[in-house]
């Protein structure tokens, strides 16, 4: 299991948001790049373990909206999020919609 994984739900269609690009960075590395898939997760996500810092997900929103003709506030949603040491997993999801959205540490 990779240490970070994330979701995202549409909230405006009440589904999965599925195709969504998403990018893991530890400053302006980037450290995984991925998709969402049917489900709108991303399960295999950047590496089995993260050194304790500041780290960022990046979901590609704008795109998303785009693809399906809507119009649309956010280009990207960005999250900022520390790893803390001893820590075994982070689930970042995501819900959202073409003019808010919402994040929370999963599990």
């Amino acid at each position: 299991m990779s240490f970070i994984s994330a979701h995202a739900l549409d909230s405006t269609l009440g589904t999965p948001a599925a195709d969504l690009e998403v990018t893991l960075l530890a400053g302006a590395e980037v450290l995984a790049n991925s998709r969402t898939d049917g489900n709108g997760r991303v399960s295999e996500f950047g590496p089995e373990n993260l050194e304790p810092g500041d780290y960022r997900i990046v979901f590609g929103t704008g795109a998303y909206f785009d693809a399906q003709g809507q119009d649309h506030f956010h280009p990207q949603v960005s999250i900022d999020f520390s790893v803390k040491a001893g820590e075994a997993h982070y689930h970042v999801p995501l819900l959202l919609s073409p003019f808010a959205y919402s994040t929370y540490r999963g599990s």
